[in-house]
């Protein structure tokens, strides 16, 4: 059975270092980390992490786009274990309107630049 895509926002396979920290219930900072995008949009991050986190869980990330630091709060949606580490789908839930102005400007030169190169791949024929 093919799984129905829910996302609002296309994300596009990118790769950036990034910190995070796990809040409790009340707001508080419990245990920190670093992971990794797999993709992002405007609305939301894939992240890899070496330590399981679960659904639900609210998180303060900062992540490295080029020469910006982009701060923000986010919610993760759904988390399953991937060739040794785990990946969990971010939803933002506080961004600074800095930070997703330059995550749109971000996506928006990602999807260019893909584009330009699905255009510049010799077409493959049949022998």
């Amino acid at each position: 059975m093919k799984q129905r895509e829910q996302r609002k926002f296309i994300r596009y396979d990118s790769l950036h270092l990034l910190d995070y920290l796990v809040l409790d219930e009340n707001g508080r900072a419990g245990a920190y980390s670093m992971g990794r995008t797999i993709d992002v949009s405007v609305d939301g991050i894939k992240l890899e992490t070496i330590y399981p986190l679960q659904a639900e869980t609210r998180l303060m990330i900062t992540v490295g786009l080029e020469d910006d630091l982009i701060e923000l709060e986010g919610r993760t949606t759904h988390a399953s274990p991937h060739a040794g580490r785990f990946v969990s789908g971010v939803t933002f839930l506080k961004i600074t309107k800095d930070g997703r102005r330059i995550f749109s400007k971000y996506v928006d030169a990602f999807r260019k630049r893909k584009l330009e190169l699905e255009k510049s791949e010799p077409q493959q024929t049949a022998n």
